[in-house]
């Protein structure tokens, strides 16, 4: 039998412009600036800073053809007005003043010195090596990650050394290198994985008593420090509690990652650069945008002058003919992208101006338990806008508070009841979590089901489940990893 289905498929397609604009208002500003740079490098009609142009074309866009209907270019949407301005800065650089005076803050500082890797190579010379051992050590420094630490089993390193540098060797000879890159500085560095790094490290320290007993916890009873089975290791060593203590001591003030101490590790040091700026003037709000975010655009004073030549100009060629049709093309995007522009200008500064009056009680306190509960839909509904628009602001975006410099989306939070029936932030109880874990007696931490209990107390009857969710997204250990003796 057959049968006939009859299928409507409703579907949105979004315009390459109106993706693009999407694009811009995701960018955080110093990604703006690169893209901004790219524009004006790739479209000659459009130009940067302050520049006067006299509308001298307003009759260009009635200029006649001297051609047939096959070889005539139609100009008449060639309108130069739309892209001049009489002042000498774009009128939507100052229809608001709300553009912070930041904008030669951009140069992106970068670490000074010498590599992590040259570091470790530079000390090798105070050794005696011999040709292989040497292109050993250097393998092996260069297989050091940023942490300090050779990730990579000896097989594989010894394979490696065999085809691309045409050393043969063993795992033995591999070995007793590996041993010496462990005696360069930082302390801990070639470390396979964590025992060994902080082993290492307690071998080439002054061997005190405490020092002795915190390398025999790390040698022979990692697994039972590691999760704080302290009873189990007094036990073991038939030690008291203030000895594992102080060995505990020891251990706590070793480097875990050895490579990230190391300050030339000539890695780009790029500071956040809020995208916007909140201030308390007079016990009231003042917002601004990153004046970063305003460059002055505008159509290039050489592509006047050729429109000029093109409308002087009575016999006409082909070639004259194509240069407009390229001149008109250039001058749709430098339009389209001075307007993509002040479109962004426009959401950033509009949904951001929503989110600061909808959370004005935090930004005027700075207390978190001041902040509402709100998600994207309650701002998408305030300004008419598509959630998707505001999550690509709140996503990407920091502001500069006088609490800190915060990452937009941290303001958002879901809403949960308390026992008096109001609505409150998930982040206000977060907040009230970390402060009840931070008083608890270290040596007896608080359980989930404590903290729940605590919470309910409270006023905020969440359950257990609940508790360890918030717990495990505020990065705080479980109870027993929190134990202290």
């Amino acid at each position: 039998m057959l049968k006939q289905y009859l299928q409507f498929k409703l579907s949105q397609k979004l315009s390459p412009q109106q993706i693009q604009l999407m694009k811009l208002i995701q960018l955080p500003t110093q990604a703006f600036e690169q893209r901004l740079k790219q524009e004006l490098e790739e479209n000659p009609a459009l130009d940067s800073g302050k520049e006067e142009v006299e509308n001298e074309y307003d009759d260009l866009d009635n200029s006649q053809d001297e051609y047939d209907d096959t070889e005539t270019i139609n100009t008449d949407d060639i309108n130069v007005d739309d892209y001049l301005s009489d002042d000498e800065t774009p009128d939507y650089r100052t229809s608001v003043n709300n553009y912070s005076a930041d904008e030669d803050e951009k140069s992106i500082p970068y670490a000074s010195g010498t590599s992590f890797r040259q570091h470790l190579v530079s000390q090798l010379n105070t050794y005696r090596l011999d040709d292989e051992e040497r292109e050993i050590a250097e393998f092996l420094v260069g297989s050091v990650d940023e942490s300090g630490y050779i990730r990579r089993e000896l097989s594989d390193i010894m394979d490696d050394l065999a085809f691309t540098q045409n050393v043969y060797t063993t795992e033995d000879k591999i070995n007793r290198v590996l041993k010496i890159v462990h005696q360069l500085d930082p302390s801990g560095v070639g470390a396979r994985n964590l025992q060994e790094c902080l082993s290492i490290q307690l071998e080439r320290k002054e061997q005190k008593p405490d020092v002795a007993l915190a390398l025999d916890i790390i040698n022979n009873a990692f697994d039972q420090f590691t999760k704080k089975h302290y009873q189990k290791l007094m036990q073991k060593f038939d030690i008291t509690e203030i000895q594992l203590k102080d060995a505990i001591h020891e251990i706590e003030r070793l480097n875990p990652k050895p490579g990230g101490s190391y300050a030339g590790n000539s890695r780009v040091v790029q500071h956040v650069v809020p995208d916007f700026a909140i201030k308390i003037v007079n016990s009231e709000l003042e917002l601004t945008l990153n004046g970063r975010n305003a460059p002055e655009l505008h159509v290039s004073r050489e592509y006047n002058n050729m429109l000029k030549g093109y409308k002087e100009t009575k016999e006409r060629t082909k070639a004259q003919k194509d240069a407009v049709q390229f001149i008109k093309q250039k001058l749709d995007a430098a339009k389209w992208f001075i307007e993509a522009i002040k479109q962004r200008q426009q959401t950033l500064f509009v949904t951001m101006s929503a989110i600061m009056h909808y959370q004005k009680e935090f930004f005027l306190t700075g207390d978190e338990r001041k902040l509402r509960p709100m998600i994207l839909k309650d701002i998408a509904d305030e300004i008419e806008m598509d959630v998707s628009t505001v999550s690509r602001v709140a996503n990407s975006k920091y502001v500069d508070t006088p609490y800190g410099t915060k990452l937009i989306k941290e303001f958002f939070s879901e809403s949960m009841t308390n026992d008096q029936g109001e609505e409150v932030s998930t982040r206000e109880i977060k907040t009230i979590l970390e402060t009840v874990i931070d008083e608890e007696n270290k040596k007896k931490p608080l359980t989930d089901e404590a903290l729940a209990k605590i919470l309910k107390e409270k006023g905020y009857p969440i359950a257990r489940r609940t508790v360890a969710k918030y717990r495990e997204q505020l990065d705080i250990p479980v109870a027993r990893l929190r134990k202290k003796i």
